[in-house]
């Protein structure tokens, strides 16, 4: 979302004549909304005793989040446009929860190495995503919205897939070792 959403924002706000968008102001304001949603996905798995909940509601939020973004945005102001780009890192916010599940996934002699690796093959993914976007534009002819788009829809088909995938972690004994 902050990879390509975000730091594509001066190029979408173009695409619908918003002008003065600077892509480090944009991620400036992501990532202040996305720290409160950090808080805020940790606070609700906490009370709902349910990663996968967390995690959930923040999908959806995001998917929620993302089409708006990309095709009811036009005639936005520099503020409105801002503050959309907040609720994008407010929707991006559940990392720690996130983090977590992972690790809570495996057993003590592999917590340390996922712990590490899952967040690394999150942000490596950016590249695999940022080529699927170049494709989509310069091979199939698709116009920057409906590539993001398009590549939004596969990863969050993804994401989705795999939150049902993974077994709830809230409150499972993690003192294991993996076979």
């Amino acid at each position: 979302m902050v990879g390509i959403l975000v730091v594509f924002s001066p190029e979408v706000a173009a695409y619908y004549g918003i002008e003065g968008i600077k892509a480090g102001d944009a991620i400036m304001y992501c990532y202040i909304a996305l720290c409160l949603g950090d808080f805020t996905s940790a606070y609700l798995s906490q009370v709902w005793k349910s990663r996968k909940k967390a995690l959930l509601i923040f999908l959806i939020i995001s998917s929620i989040i993302t089409p708006l973004y990309l095709f009811f945005i036009n005639g936005a102001s520099t503020e409105l446009f801002y503050f959309v780009c907040g609720l994008i890192g407010f929707a991006s916010g559940y990392w720690a929860v996130f983090v977590t599940s992972a690790s809570e996934q495996f057993g003590t002699n592999l917590r340390a190495t996922v712990t590490t690796t899952v967040p690394n093959m999150v942000r490596g993914s950016l590249a695999i995503l940022t080529a699927m976007v170049t494709f989509l534009r310069e091979q199939m002819a698709m116009n920057m919205i409906l590539a993001i788009f398009a590549v939004g829809i596969f990863s969050f088909a993804i994401a989705f897939l795999s939150l049902y995938g993974i077994k709830e972690s809230y409150a499972n004994d993690l003192d294991f070792i993996e076979n």
